[in-house]
């Protein structure tokens, strides 16, 4: 008689402990991540424009850069030669013009008298028009020759990081010799990457419904997992889909500013490098109002995503629900679920749908 109480209490055990959240609206923003590539916005190979030997290089490989810096110098002497022999010619012609000039002044003056002829005029006025043009002709061989003498000084068409030079002071360098370096420029710096067609027809509507590309914003996560403190645009949607991945090629521009404390350490002054691989984050700069729910509480069988939510006296019930977006933590819920659900999530495997269960508050 007295084992029976303690039969009757193992045959009703108490409900389950669970921990329940009461499910509301949170902003959410609508965003997607793809592969990205970091690119200059400008690059630039430095090239000899006149053939000589190369005299200095006023760099250090990796160094930044400015605009007009004076990079190689090669041998000027034969330049300035030209340059003075070029200034002697256009002398020259200027004084074999004022001769021819004073000679037909001549031959003008004596067509007043019996002893001047026609001719002779005319002569004089064709030579003082070719010695004329031999100015001209002169003048341009002077300018061609201070050119020449311009192209012995490199300079760095752009402030941005130069790279290794190909070419060692004391050889000979030329049109014919290849690239000397290549300058990139750092700061701001393009993103590119691919979409798929879906997901570009996606954003452009997004852009659309906000004014434009301006309403998307561009975040990196770096290859380390760190996400990158600065924030780009949208500037290019290519005009072709590539037919081979039916993708978009889409890019943006970020900005790039100097590290703090990176000195002058070359490569290590800024975050981003060209020719990084990224993962960029396309988002919604509006957010929307979603329900969101542990990932956890989310169950999935062959009839489809389901929560488990409390009904009337703490009884489980199914709830079929259709997600969105979703991250390692948590996942939108699109359909299913309103604000105030109470929602199971912790002690999910204690407990099956008709089940009473004794509910405390989630953490």
């Amino acid at each position: 008689m007295s084992n029976a109480p303690a039969l009757a209490q193992s045959a009703n055990p108490p409900p389950p402990v669970v921990s329940v959240m009461s499910v509301s609206e949170q902003p959410v923003y609508a965003q997607q991540s793809y592969v990205g590539r970091i690119a200059a916005t400008d690059t630039v190979q430095l090239n000899a424009r006149v053939t000589g030997y190369l005299e200095s290089q006023n760099f250090k490989d990796g160094d930044d850069v400015k605009a007009g810096q004076l990079l190689y110098v090669i041998e000027q002497a034969p330049y300035q030669a030209a340059v003075a022999q070029a200034q002697a010619q256009v002398e020259a012609a200027i004084a074999q013009s004022q001769n021819a000039n004073v000679t037909l002044q001549r031959a003008e003056a004596l067509l007043r008298t019996p002893a001047g002829q026609q001719s002779t005029v005319d002569a004089a006025k064709a030579t003082a028009l070719s010695d004329t043009a031999q100015i001209d002709e002169a003048k341009a061989q002077l300018q061609t020759a201070q050119i020449n003498l311009g192209y012995t000084e490199i300079r760095s068409p752009l402030d941005g990081q130069i790279g290794a030079t190909t070419v060692n002071v004391g050889n000979v360098v030329g049109p014919t010799s290849g690239m000397l370096d290549t300058i990139v420029s750092e700061d701001p710096v393009y993103v590119t990457f691919a979409l798929p067609v879906v997901d570009a027809l996606k954003f452009r509507n997004m852009a659309l419904a906000q004014g434009g590309l301006k309403g998307i914003d561009l975040l990196l996560q770096l290859p380390d997992g760190r996400m990158y403190g600065q924030t780009g645009t949208i500037d290019f949607i290519n005009n072709q889909i590539t037919t081979t991945t039916d993708t978009l090629n889409w890019r943006g521009t970020i900005a790039n500013p100097p590290l703090q404390g990176a000195g002058n350490v070359p490569g290590a002054a800024r975050e981003l490098t060209a020719g990084e691989f990224v993962t960029v984050i396309l988002r919604n700069r509006n957010p929307q109002n979603q329900i969101v729910v542990p990932r956890d509480a989310v169950i999935t069988d062959q009839l489809g995503d389901y929560v488990l939510k409390l009904g009337n006296d703490n009884k489980v019930i199914r709830q079929t629900v259709v997600m969105g977006a979703n991250t390692n933590d948590s996942v939108q819920i699109v359909k299913g679920l309103s604000a105030g659900d109470q929602v199971i999530v912790d002690g999910i495997q204690r407990v099956h749908p008709g089940m009473i269960v004794n509910p405390k508050p989630a953490k």
